[in-house]
């Protein structure tokens, strides 16, 4: 008995090897982003094939992923906030002026509105509450139920703000875009990459059921709720939920990639990643506005 032990875990672990690290996943997940904001920089051009837009679909989900199992296994969870934080305030600043005074905005009005670390910066703080009133503690309880609340509460506290004058507006705008990021600020900030990143950590301790709730909630949002809206518009045809309406397929494709996860850091890389999502994002936003300029 104690051999037939020996042997199932010997065999258990040599399966972990064989997966795919968190490492692994990021790296897949880079190559897809990179694929995706080339399309979405690039689309103007029209040269840039659809489906680079439809590879880039794998990338969220991946990330948000790699961002539970990042959150579950750090250290210092404060500094895994004040990493995400140090990256997402800027880049939400540099937003918001683009947005709203016009900053570095291209000739043809385009801007990246690339903010998915300030979906992280909120996943983060939803993660610690549900630890919080997870741990039968009265205290954390309810610290983390005021938590969830004050996020729930948040935006409309920034509105009654702005509501006060010019520079109350303005203040209040920047911090809805740095410190405590508000939905929908972009693509990037919305309810659907929320709910999917809460799902992959509320049942991060069982895989399938993990990976099975996040295909739910992309299929749920994105295909059915979709379908729903665009169905009865001119020219509509099911097969465009494959080659326009494809957010859904993104879970999809990570499905069996995050089923594969050996449950190992992998190389890690230090701050690269961080280092990398901004740079490659204004490298290639500079890019379009020379092509175009050239071109122009």
């Amino acid at each position: 008995m104690k051999e037939n032990r020996i042997l199932a875990a010997a065999a258990r672990q040599e399966r972990q090897v064989r997966g795919i690290s968190i490492t692994g996943l990021k790296l897949i997940a880079l190559v897809s982003m990179v694929m995706d904001h080339i399309y979405y920089i690039f689309g103007y051009t029209g040269r840039i094939p659809w489906w680079f837009g439809l590879a880039g679909r794998l990338a969220a989900p991946l990330f948000l992923f790699c961002l539970v199992e990042g959150f579950t296994h750090t250290r210092n969870r404060k500094k895994y906030f004040g990493r995400v934080l140090c990256v997402a305030a800027p880049m939400g600043l540099l937003l918001f002026f683009m947005r709203f005074a016009g900053l570095f905005v291209r000739p043809d009005g385009f801007y990246p509105q690339n903010a998915m670390l300030s979906s992280f910066l909120l996943l983060i703080i939803c993660f610690q509450s549900f630890d919080w009133i997870g741990s039968k503690k009265p205290g954390k309880i309810l610290a983390g139920c005021a938590v969830l609340l004050g996020l729930f509460l948040w935006p409309f506290l920034l509105g009654f703000w702005s509501m006060a004058g010019p520079v109350s507006a303005n203040v209040a705008g920047i911090i809805g875009y740095t410190l405590l990021p508000i939905l929908n600020i972009s693509g990037d900030v919305t309810l659907p990459v929320l709910l999917s990143g809460i799902v992959l950590y509320v049942a991060r301790k069982h895989r399938k059921i993990q990976v099975a709730a996040l295909v739910c909630v992309s299929f749920l949002w994105h295909f059915v709720l979709v379908y729903l809206s665009v169905k009865n518009l001119p020219g509509f045809e099911l097969s465009q939920m494959f080659t326009m309406y494809y957010e859904w397929l993104g879970a999809v494709f990570a499905a069996p990639l995050l089923l594969c996860y050996n449950g190992k850091r992998g190389a890690g890389y230090g701050p690269f990643f961080y280092i990398f999502y901004p740079a490659h994002i204004y490298i290639l936003y500079a890019l379009s506005w020379l092509f175009m300029a050239i071109a122009g």
